[in-house]
């Protein structure tokens, strides 16, 4: 796999992301799944940075991955730094106001498009953006299953377990961004050219 083509897909992949956080998930205060949703959990409490939890969070997976299944450790590195700065440094779009004319539903399932994108993206390239994404990916791997679909299978667990703990999270519309990303990118992970 060309390094340009793992480049390209890293940056894409976390501008999809990071614009799926940054113009629709926080402002709405909505909820995702896996360690990216305990950062934003941990956001709407503390009011701390989205990009630099995340990053905190994912420290012991990485090191787990380092042990266990090496090449996702230096395959999803990139991913988690690259989306943790990018996602810090597009904090300005939630000020756009997008939020404020926009349907809850399409701004959850517009959300779960661009956030589905970015991770198929980078899967088709075996690059996650890290934190429970590879655990999922590790999983996967171990039980032969379409990693996409495993980190649906977290996530779903994250946004329940973060409905509870939040007042205004709203379960529905949380749930329907999980299974956005989950459809989004597990159908752009096993699209092949013909």
């Amino acid at each position: 796999m060309s390094f340009w083509g793992k480049a390209a897909a890293i940056g894409i992949g976390c501008l999809f992301i990071s614009v799926g956080i940054n113009l629709f998930l926080v402002p709405f205060e909505f909820l995702e799944g896996g360690a990216l949703g305990i950062s934003l959990i941990i956001h709407y409490i503390l009011d701390v940075q989205v990009g630099l939890t995340f990053l905190l969070i994912s420290i012991p997976i990485f090191i787990a991955a380092w042990f266990l299944y090496r090449p996702f450790f230096y395959n999803g590195i990139h991913g988690l730094l690259c989306s943790s700065v990018i996602i810090d440094m597009l904090t300005p779009l939630r000020k756009a106001g997008l939020h404020e004319e926009m349907n809850p539903w399409v701004g959850a399932i517009t959300a779960g498009v661009c956030i589905g994108c970015g991770a198929g993206l980078m899967l088709r390239k075996d690059i996650s953006i890290g934190g429970t994404d590879l655990l999922a990916q590790m999983v996967a791997k171990k039980l032969s299953m379409n990693p996409a679909l495993m980190i649906l299978c977290f996530d779903v667990f994250i946004v329940t377990i973060g409905t509870t703990l939040l007042s205004q999270a709203r379960l529905g519309l949380s749930l329907t961004i999980v299974l956005t990303v989950g459809i989004t990118a597990t159908s752009i992970v096993a699209y092949r050219k013909k």
